[in-house]
């Protein structure tokens, strides 16, 4: 983890969650042309409700300690594989869908479900578990189903921790609002709820917004069962990040690119992190790390070649990948450090990568300042033309840069380690800020893309190995983030890993199925196969890493 002196915003304890459960009442509806569609029972909160007041939400409450006693856990029918905190979180849910809109999730000891009589004869204001008792009613709770967790944003003033749960609507009920808490039951399908939402007629959250957006892809109740896990776990878990876009708050899931960089900048949940690329000023990560993005968004750069300075006034900085040979980006970056750049990293060879790093040196050095000297590995005989590269010094594998200044808190060092990590280039390099768990990936991680493996000068045998050496040592320094040459930071830097490294393996099964099958073909051939996923404007680079694929699978054959 970064050092708290470190970080730039002074830290606030977010309020501490409370439990509650949300249940997703569903149901298969006819349309005009004979098919069915899914629904959800939706309802509109009180307009002087404390909480979200007007919203359309899925009906739901805090979760009490009787949801959780022993009687009522007796009460229910459930699965062998429901624990006593999933019970818990059934019985909540069955219980507010009953105090909220009078539908009733529980049968006859026969198996009957509840029916209009059983309804009627049950107070929403008494306690619910020992009527149901007393009309020797089970609780449902093996109908319940996982399918999301919600934890309420870190800057929320009150804030709960929300299984949403899914269960088919009961056959004969009615839902009949309490019109206290909730008002307007409405079944809807989830792309109508959106589209309202979009046009300001359908006030939603976060969550719900998200949760319906995943609904809509189901045509039947059954579909969306059949997608829900069997081991009692969600689909996603997810505790929303904000970051300003365009000035505005905007959310973020952390399935998304920017939730990683916020986790990073602000772990307590503020609303201060501007995410717009632009390359006109370097954007703060720590106090110790700046990100100034080149202009050279494209393809191949996703938005442009992040340029980083590591260090502070007082020691000064280590520029890491200063870009292209970009006049004005070079001064930005010059400027960013106070001309005081004591250190000029790359970490690989490629065109936005190095070129700017003799410029940039100069630049140092026509302001009076000592003139940097540039680190890395010479680019190998196998890089392309325009991909030559000579350091001052080669950065050896293992070698430490250190800066060391004075903070408000006293002396303070800055240490970056070298890993070689060849694979993407044959000279790449990563580099660890070691007081921080802050991993500088180059191009072998990158985010929102998996990186081109171009032989000769890339090897995807060398890629995954650096992988895996990559894997070791952020489990020994503690790394959870990962600044990438392009894209966000990275947060959960061993499961990005993981990820990444199971990517590359899955792709690789695809190009031996496509061998095996067209064992005469062609890499343009293969490339339909095994990269049918991904657009074909994007096929002839992707052979560059089929061919790193070809050449692995070869280079296994026996006698090779």
């Amino acid at each position: 983890m970064p050092r708290t002196s470190q970080q730039l915003h002074t830290h606030r304890e977010p309020v501490k969650t409370r439990p509650a459960a949300t249940v997703l009442l569903m149901r298969d509806a006819p349309t005009d042309n004979g098919e069915t569609v899914l629904e959800v029972l939706m309802t509109r909160r009180s307009p002087h409700a404390s909480f979200l007041p007007g919203a359309y939400v899925f009906p739901g409450g805090g979760i009490d300690a009787l949801d959780a006693a022993p009687e009522s856990h007796a009460l229910t029918d459930h699965r062998p594989t429901q624990n006593a905190q999933r019970i818990t979180e059934a019985v909540a849910g069955i219980r507010e869908s009953f105090e909220e809109l009078g539908i009733l999730l529980a049968r006859h000891s026969d198996g009957r479900f509840a029916d209009a009589a059983d309804i009627a004869a049950i107070d929403r204001d008494k306690l619910f578990i020992a009527q149901c008792a007393e009309r020797g009613l089970r609780l449902a709770a093996d109908d319940m189903r996982l399918l999301a967790h919600w934890t309420a944003d870190r800057t929320s003033p009150k804030r709960f921790s929300v299984p949403f749960l899914v269960t088919r609507m009961p056959q004969g009920q009615e839902p009949v609002a309490d019109e206290a808490e909730q008002f307007e039951p409405v079944w809807v399908r989830p792309g109508d709820a959106l589209a309202q939402h979009k046009q300001g007629k359908f006030f939603m959250i976060f969550p719900t917004i998200r949760t319906l957006d995943f609904l809509q892809r189901f045509a039947t109740v059954q579909a969306l069962l059949d997608e829900i896990s069997r081991d009692e776990e969600p689909l996603w878990n997810c505790c929303p990040r904000s970051g300003l876009v365009g000035g505005r708050e905007t959310r973020f899931m952390d399935h998304e690119s920017p939730f990683g960089e916020l986790a990073l900048v602000t772990p307590d949940g503020q609303i201060l992190h501007p995410l717009d690329w632009q390359s006109e000023r370097a954007v703060p990560l720590l106090k110790n790390v700046q990100r100034l993005t080149a202009p050279n968004p494209g393809v191949m750069t996703g938005p442009g070649t992040n340029s980083y300075l590591v260090g502070d006034p007082s020691s000064g900085f280590i520029a890491i990948d200063p870009g292209p040979a970009d006049p004005e980006h070079l001064d930005k970056l010059w400027r960013a450090a106070g001309g005081d750049i004591r250190v000029i990293i790359c970490t690989h060879s490629h065109p936005d990568h190095s070129p700017g790093a003799r410029p940039l040196q100069d630049l140092v050095a026509q302001y009076g300042k000592p003139k940097p000297p540039i680190r890395g590995l010479a680019s190998h005989s196998t890089a392309r033309v325009d991909s030559q590269f000579a350091p001052d010094a080669e950065l050896a594998d293992g070698e430490t840069i250190a800066l060391h200044g004075v903070s408000p808190e006293g002396a303070v060092t800055h240490t970056l380690q070298a890993i070689h990590t060849p694979g993407h280039a044959a000279n790449h390099v990563c580099l660890l800020l070691k007081e921080d768990g802050l991993l500088f990936s180059g191009d072998h991680i990158l985010n929102g893309s998996t990186t081109v493996v171009n032989p000769p000068d890339g090897n995807m045998d060398d890629y995954l190995d650096s992988l895996d050496k990559l894997d070791v040592i952020c489990e020994q320094f503690g790394v959870e983030f990962i600044a990438p040459a392009h894209g966000y930071v990275i947060e959960q830097a061993r499961a990005a890993i993981a990820k990444l490294k199971a990517h590359r393996l899955a792709r690789e099964a695809k190009v031996l199925k496509a061998m095996q099958a067209l064992p005469r073909g062609t890499l343009e051939d293969w490339v339909k196969l095994a990269y049918d996923d991904v657009p074909e404007r994007m096929w002839p680079v992707a052979q560059r890493s089929l061919q790193a694929h070809v050449d692995r699978i070869r280079g296994m054959e026996p006698g090779n």
